[in-house]
């Protein structure tokens, strides 16, 4: 039988990255003492008014279908929200409302590149941004991120990687995995490369709230230079604890919300009223839980650090803002995958490669600083131990 190209394109861009992963949970489903520090699960429940909005609503016989743009109370709470956040005047025919981040950028790379474009984006990425991109049939163009410069892209590096069939510039900030934050002038520098190249802008932002302490965020939208390109996306999975409810929005020009309404209906017709009601209530008010997760992932990532740099030559990247940290792990001489799947059997510790995010994390990890204090803290002895070892 004959399949379309698209599952070619796709076919080992699924669960393999997550092997250790997978592997952990198969351990501690057999016994195994395992701390898991592998995927980006909030360390927090949802707020409850989250929760109490979203059964009232469902009460309220909020079931019905709702239309492909995003339900008006919520397209009305995105508006005021980013008015509020970004400085200027964003209306409600600015967004488009869909099941998560992960759906809005599928929907918004398929917009935007089709077969022969290709989407320059920074090596490292989050695991799934090769196949959003190769599901349009586009082709992905890594720009590297150097620790050197804190893992921020540069302008000179996306100058550099661009031809005549580039057609956008896929930026994430917060950036997973590495935690780092585009500066202002990062992005007017960035900005002045897409204009000079008539390129989109797709600005992945999930982790806008998870910035910490001391740093601030901007997003390509506060340019009024790049308003005709910048497409935003985001979600309430990070910012309220809550990735299960699926709910997400993209933000951009109207004329670009109108020209993907059509793909949108297309794949969805309208996501769950209910958690729109629950959504909008959720955004229109400071997250009651972002703060507090944000100032213990970066004081879980500082005890990392102390218990791991320059053990064995080991050295751990601070992150900005999210929910990881980088281990370097290089002066080992051994791989990401392997040193990982090694320190999963002897250790019981169970870590993500860094080569699951793209080739310019070669022989780094990427740990979660979403587990308790106690088991971070023990998870850097036994992992300092395990390279001592090795050493």
């Amino acid at each position: 039988m004959k399949y379309a190209p698209v599952t070619e394109r796709l076919a080992s861009l699924g669960g393999a990255k997550w092997g250790v992963h997978f592997r952990a949970r198969a351990l501690a489903a057999q016994g195994r003492d395992i701390i898991e520090l592998t995927i980006g699960e909030p360390d927090v429940l949802p707020p409850q008014q989250l929760v109490d909005d979203a059964v009232t609503a469902l009460r309220a016989g909020r079931t019905g279908y709702s239309n492909g743009r995003g339900e008006a109370g919520l397209l009305a709470a995105l508006s005021a929200r980013y008015s509020q956040r970004r400085g200027q005047i964003i209306g409600a025919d600015q967004f488009l409302c869909l099941p998560g981040t992960q759906t809005v950028l599928y929907l918004v790379l398929s917009a935007l590149a089709a077969a022969g474009d290709e989407v320059l984006v920074g090596d490292p990425m989050y695991a799934t941004y090769e196949g959003v991109i190769q599901a349009s049939g586009a082709t992905m163009v890594p720009v590297p991120l150097h620790a050197e410069h804190g893992f921020r892209m540069q302008a000179a590096d996306v100058e550099a990687r661009i031809t005549a069939q580039s057609r956008v510039l896929f930026l994430n900030t917060p950036h997973n995995p590495t935690g780092a934050v585009l500066t202002r002038k990062d992005l007017a520098e960035l900005g002045e490369v897409a204009r000079a190249h008539d390129l989109w802008i797709l600005s992945d932002e999930v982790y806008e709230d998870l910035v910490f302490p001391g740093i601030s965020f901007a997003s390509p939208m506060e340019l009024p230079e790049l308003a005709e390109r910048v497409i935003a996306a985001a979600s309430i999975s990070k910012s309220h604890a809550a990735p299960g409810f699926r709910s997400g929005w993209c933000v951009g020009p109207a004329e670009f919300i109108n020209r993907a309404l059509p793909l949108a209906e297309t794949m969805l017709f309208g996501n769950q009223p209910f958690l729109a009601d629950a959504t909008a209530a959720a955004i229109l008010h400071p997250s009651p839980v972002a703060t507090g997760m944000a100032q213990r992932f970066q004081v879980r990532a500082v005890v990392l650090a102390g218990l791991l740099d320059g053990v064995a030559g080991l050295k751990v990247h601070r992150p900005d803002a999210g929910m990881f940290a980088l281990l370097d792990i290089r002066a080992m001489g051994m791989g990401g995958e392997a040193f990982a799947l090694a320190l999963l059997e002897a250790e019981g510790v169970a870590t993500m490669p860094g080569e699951s995010f793209g080739a310019g994390l070669a022989g780094w990890l990427r740990i979660s600083l979403t587990r308790p204090d106690a088991e971070i803290a023990e998870a850097g002895r036994r992992i300092a131990r395990f390279a001592t070892q090795r050493g």
